[in-house]
């Protein structure tokens, strides 16, 4: 029978999904709000 506990303390996640996780967190894509926020800025300022 499995030990459930004693296969989570040997656990590790796939390095391929740390990799993925690290790209996406240190994404720093610019959203709907920041583009909005961008044109009335440039509106104002004309």
């Amino acid at each position: 029978m499995i030990n459930f506990d004693e296969e989570i303390v040997k656990f590790q996640p796939s390095l391929e999904v740390e990799q993925a996780e690290d790209a996406i967190y240190s994404n720093d894509s610019t959203d709907v709000t920041d583009l909005i926020r961008d044109m009335l800025k440039e509106m104002k300022n004309k």
